[in-house]
């Protein structure tokens, strides 16, 4: 089999990237065997060649397998861990701005009350 380009893979249907991750993986199965028996230097070169195209087909799946559940999910209010922004413990733990802002009754009476004063500085 030739070469995977992974453009070509992602105009296809699942059932046929399934059918021809199978097929790469027989493929795959047969050429190790054809190693134990015979070593030539083709066959070492294809091994590496298939791998990488086993590796291409089921990154296009999983992809896709993302998108679809990152459309579901798209208008929810939560969404699964994995779709979540990564960034960093410190940042998600972070209040948001509008809870940053708000203020409890006591502390409102105290501004109110107690107000920062105002001085004029002569020049």
């Amino acid at each position: 089999m030739a070469k995977v380009k992974t453009y070509e893979l992602r105009t296809k249907s699942k059932a046929d990237l399934m059918r021809q991750l199978e097929d790469l993986k027989t493929e795959l199965s047969q050429l190790r065997v054809d190693k134990v028996n015979s070593g030539t230097p083709a066959k070492l070169t294809k091994i590496k060649e298939v791998r990488k195209s086993i590796a291409r087909v089921s990154t296009v799946i999983s992809q896709t397998q993302r998108q679809q559940v990152a459309l579901l999910y798209a208008n929810k209010k939560y969404k699964p861990l994995d779709l979540r922004a990564k960034k960093t413990r410190a940042i998600r733990r972070q209040l948001t701005k509008y809870e940053k802002s708000r203020k409890s009754q006591k502390e409102i009476k105290k501004q109110t009350h107690f107000a920062p004063r105002k001085y004029a500085i002569k020049a």
